[in-house]
Formats: C-alpha cells, structure tokens, sequence
C-alpha cells in the first residue's frame, strides 16, 4: 500500500513539473528567435532623369541591387528634372516628409545644396557619388580619380589625331564639349584630357566648348560641327543626354567620339573609338550596403580610383578591337597598365 502511494505521488509530482519545463523551455525559444531587423527607408535623389543617363541609371541600379538583398531596407526614385533652380525645393521636400533615413544622389554640385538642406534637418543622413565634401556631420561623399579616366580619353584621342586613320586630319587638334562646368571638370576632367593627349605630343591643342545644359542635343552637335570646321578630329563628350548631338554630327562628318561614364560603343559603332567608365553600380552597391548595416563615416570624403576598380578604360568590347587599329590599342594598353601598377600616378587636386 505504501509502494502504491508513493507511486501515485510521483505521478502527481511529474504532473505538476510538465508544465513548468514545456513553458520554460518555450521560453527559451522565444527568446532565441531573431530580432527583425530596423526598417531602412532610402531616397534617390536624381538631379536630372533616370532615362539615357548612365551614371543615374547606375545610381539606381546599384541602390536597387543592395535593397533587394537587405529585406528591411526600402528605396524610392525622385527625379529632380533639368532645372538646376529646382534641386534644392525637391531635397528640402523629401527631407521634411521624414520619409527617408537616407537620401543618396550623384552630382558634384550637390554637395553644397545637400548642407544647406541639412541645416533645417539636423537629423537627415546624405550620401553623394560623384563628389567631394569633407567635415559635414550628415555627408558621406565618394569621388571618383577622372584625372584618370579623362587621361584615357586624351590619350587615346592624341593616338588617333596623329594616326593614318581616314577621319584623321594633320592639325593636331581634339574637341571637348561639355554640359557646364563645375569644379570636378575644371580641376580633373579637363586637365586630364589635356595630360594626356600631350603625353602622345605636346603639340596636341584642346578646343573646348560648353553647352550650358545637360540636353540640348542640337546645340551639341553645332558645337561639334563648329570644332570639326575648325580641325578638330576626335570629340571628348560630356553632356548627358546631350551626348546624342555630338555623335550625331561628328558620325555625319567621319569624325570620332570620345565617350564618358559607360560602355557605349554600340551607339555608334567606328564613331565611339573609346570609353571610360565609372563602376557606379559597384560602389553605389558596396556604400548603400554599408549605410543598412550603419557601417558609413559621415563627415568624410573619399577618393575612389583605377588601382580599386572603379575607375577603368573598356578595350575588350568587340567593336574596340574591330575600329582602333592594333597599333594604337597596344599603346593604350601600355599606358593604363601603367596606371594599374602605380607606375603612372595622376593625383586628384583639391576641388
């Protein structure tokens, strides 16, 4: 009898423990389980239009890339439109909607707007691609080294002024024509073209022209047509979706285009002798990447460059090979392995 009661004893003491160790151990599960993640609102502020743009177009690309693979992030595109006078209402409107923990956006000028928008919003974070603020608390700023990439373009530009080829002329002279001009361009682009066009002979001369907008394709291609008229032979463009115009003329006049930013040469193919690019996707990726994960250093600037991979000249596009003669490409490809090793170093002056 006794046996019997200790027995049942037992059993009601396991009864009374179940419980406890199933609630204790549901316990521990819950608290095992993982904290989601903060949500991460960001807005691309696009100074101009997506569309026939290829550093926007990779400003959005890379954003979307590294949002798609954060699942607590989100992105919204606002394009700023032509009208320069616009940019900072549109700014300041998607700062005070408190919608965005960032606002990313690439333009050398939008630095200076950036701050003054940041003075009513102390709590907004900026990152700017394409340019360079240093000492603001809210700005993270990456600057590309286009000393490089527009030592490329003159480099090659000057190989084919002084060629045989059959839009070639003998005055030694190459075009530039731009959309504005702005600190990167006056202290970088264009003294690099120069560099290096005079690094092939110093007797290469620079006809440079400025549109005053980043669209107007016909006056590009007046532009163009008016440095072709004065001898020029090979165009360096940088004018956005103005480009068109310059391409447009110099294709009607057998002359060629030197283009900026991405891989172009099927636009127009045995016109677009060359191209230097930005791998903005890569760094906009990597930088949006770090700001989800709170790893960005606001307040600093940085300078991005050949040597890291983001700055680079395109020779092994098919229509390259098939329009430079093999003479010109192998002294290209000399030169940028220069760069590549160090051996050829091309500072980025102070803007």
């Amino acid at each position: 009898m006794k046996k019997c009661k200790a027995v049942l004893i037992v059993l009601v003491l396991l009864t009374l423990l179940v419980p406890t160790v199933l609630f204790a151990a549901g316990e521990k599960e819950e608290a095992a389980a993982p904290v989601a993640a903060k949500p991460f609102r960001i807005g691309i502020f696009v100074p101009g239009v997506v569309a026939g743009s290829p550093l926007y177009e990779q400003l959005v690309e890379g954003t979307e890339k590294a949002v798609h693979e954060n699942p607590n992030a989100t992105v919204k595109v606002v394009e700023g439109g032509f009208n320069q006078g616009e940019w900072q209402e549109k700014v300041t409107s998607m700062a005070a909607s408190l919608e965005y923990d960032l606002i990313i956006t690439s333009n050398p000028a939008l630095p200076f707007i950036l701050a003054e928008v940041a003075k009513s919003f102390p709590q907004q974070k900026f990152i700017n691609v394409d340019a360079f603020y240093e000492g603001h608390p809210q700005i993270a700023t990456y600057l590309y080294n286009q000393v490089e990439q527009a030592y490329f373009m003159g480099y090659l530009g000057g190989l084919v002024t002084k060629s045989k080829m059959s839009g070639a002329n003998a005055d030694l002279k190459l075009g530039m024509v731009v959309a504005q001009q702005y600190p990167a361009l006056d202290k970088m682009m264009r003294p690099g073209y120069e560099m290096g066009a005079k690094a092939v002979d110093p007797n290469i001369t620079i006809d440079f022209r400025v549109i005053g907008n980043w669209y107007d394709a016909n006056k590009a291609a007046d532009l163009t047509n008016s440095m072709i008229d004065a001898g020029a032979d090979v165009v360096l463009s940088i004018c956005g979706g103005a480009n068109q115009g310059t391409i447009k003329a110099a294709k009607e006049r057998g002359k060629y285009v030197l283009f900026f930013d991405s891989n172009e040469y099927k636009l127009a193919p045995g016109t677009i002798l060359g191209c230097g690019v930005l791998y903005q996707t890569k760094l906009v990726y990597e930088v949006v990447t770090a700001a989800i994960k709170g790893q960005v250093e606001y307040g600093k600037a940085k300078v991005v460059d050949t040597r890291a991979g983001y700055v680079d000249f395109i020779s092994d596009d098919p229509l390259y090979i098939q329009h430079v003669p093999a003479d010109i490409r192998a002294e290209m490809d000399k030169m940028i392995k220069k760069i590549k090793s160090g051996e050829l170093v091309l500072q980025v002056p102070k803007l």
